[in-house]
């Protein structure tokens, strides 16, 4: 199993914006096992989604799904404007 984590820092104020857009895009794109997670200590205004894939090739499905679903991209539509810098892992459950 791997854990993607996608790791934002929102712009002062944007963070709720940003959970919110995760939340409702996860749902659309029915992402496997996920959740948003927001700071409660560390770097200010980060956001976290989080979702689990059988493997690799998962991952790459579920990036296939964000290029291709029009519901996912209209929700997702404006999201680079709340953030200032990003990361994703890609972890593997041992």
């Amino acid at each position: 199993m791997i854990v993607v984590r996608n790791t934002f820092v929102a712009k002062p104020g944007s963070a709720s914006k940003l959970a919110a857009m995760f939340k409702e895009a996860a749902a659309i794109g029915k992402l496997p096992k996920h959740r948003v997670l927001t700071d409660l200590t560390g770097e200010f205004n980060r956001v976290i989604l989080e979702y689990e894939v059988d493997n690799v090739g998962g991952f790459e499905a579920q990036m296939h799904e964000y290029a291709t679903n029009e519901a996912l991209r209209a929700a997702m539509k404006g999201y680079t404007e709340l953030w200032i810098s990003g990361t994703r892992e890609l972890l593997q459950v041992a």
